[in-house]
C-alpha cells in the first residue's frame, strides 16, 4: 500500500479498521453486500456481520 492517493476505496477502509491498537482482520470484514438488478441498487446487511440493526429496546435473539 502507498499513501492516500494511490489506494483505493477498500485499502482505505482496510486500513482505517485495522489501525486501532486491538483491531483485527476480522474488524475489516465487509459488514453490507450491494447488488444491482436491472439498474437498482440494492444495499443488505450482511448475513454474517457480528452487528444487525433491530429494535433497540428489545433483548438481542440467540442466532
Amino acid at each position: 500500500m502507498g499513501n492516500d492517493d494511490e489506494m483505493t476505496d477498500e485499502e482505505k477502509r482496510h486500513d482505517q479498521l485495522t489501525s486501532a491498537p486491538d483491531a483485527t482482520e476480522e474488524d475489516a470484514k465487509p459488514r453490507i453486500v450491494v447488488s444491482e438488478r436491472d439498474g437498482v441498487k440494492r444495499i443488505d446487511i450482511a448475513e454474517d456481520a457480528p452487528v444487525r440493526p433491530g429494535d433497540p429496546t428489545s433483548e438481542p435473539r440467540e442466532n
